[in-house]
């Protein structure tokens, strides 16, 4: 299926289901506010590493990318395209759900920033850093099984050799899935708008920082008692060059217990940083 293909089918499919004017009254103009906070972060965070690693110091860092190579113009270019798909689907769910005032009194978002308390605002960020850990791990797992792979999750892994675009490359199927942890969260634990924002402005620099295409953590790191548990660029890239194993976002706890750690995963990130 071609990019454009899949999201016209995805958009073709929408309209099928969500008649105007029958399902939810969608305000056009926050619609737009929102596509516009998920793509600026977006833009922004890939933006400034891409600057950074593929033009401005491209030469003199070049020794030093995890892969040798540099993907191709066209290459950027689709990762940039699939993933304004990704964010135009990101802000329409909030649409659907936040938005929709059938839905929204169900959910679990409250106004005030002090009205959990602030131990339990703060604590909320952990709570949403594991619960996401853990959905991705399980969901990506489960994209990878060869029964789906190809309708959902190939996309993705046109980019063997990722750039930060390909942070949100994804088939209009997989971005269901993604946005999927947004839905977990306004229905089971107590959210406050600034924890939406924050953790995904959070999420994005991190996930921009595992399709880098360098590494950022220290030589050893991997082998320190924090480090073994923290996910990497080197991790994240290996994934993408081998299409097995390293299934984990920030955390490699899963990879780690589940045994789907890369065998040559430590060594590796040893080589990688041995590079001069």
């Amino acid at each position: 299926m071609s990019l454009n293909s899949d999201w016209q089918s995805f958009l073709s499919g929408l309209n099928s289901i969500f008649l105007p004017g029958k399902i939810i009254p969608m305000s056009v103009e926050k619609f737009l506010q929102i596509a516009l906070s998920i793509g600026s972060r977006y833009y922004l965070v890939a933006g400034v590493y891409f600057l950074i690693f593929y033009v401005l110091f491209r030469r003199a860092l070049s020794s030093k990318k995890i892969q040798a190579a540099f993907p191709a113009n066209k290459d950027y270019l689709r990762e940039m395209a699939y993933s304004f798909g990704t964010i135009i689907l990101f802000a329409a769910v909030p649409i659907f759900i936040v938005q929709n005032p059938a839905v929204r009194p169900y959910t679990t978002l409250y106004d005030r920033m002090n009205e959990m308390g602030w131990g339990y605002y703060w604590f909320a960020y952990l709570l949403m850093f594991l619960m996401h850990d853990t959905y991705f791990y399980w969901a990506h797992r489960i994209m990878h099984h060869p029964s789906i792979f190809k309708w959902v999750h190939k996309v993705h892994h046109l980019s063997t050799n990722p750039s930060p675009w390909a942070a949100y490359a994804f088939h209009p199927l997989e971005s269901i899935v993604e946005t999927g942890i947004f839905v977990l969260f306004v229905f089971t634990i107590p959210v406050h708008q600034s924890h939406i924002y924050l953790f995904f402005f959070f999420s994005i620099i991190y996930n921009a920082y595992g399709h880098l295409g360098w590494e950022l953590y220290p030589a050893g790191f991997s082998k320190t008692w924090i480090g073994k548990w923290i996910n990497t660029s080197v991790s994240h890239n290996q994934h993408h060059k081998y299409f097995k194993g390293n299934y984990g976002l920030y955390l490699l706890f899963w990879d780690r217990i589940m045994g789907t750690l890369r065998e040559d995963y430590d060594a590796t990130f040893e080589k990688v940083k041995q590079k001069t």
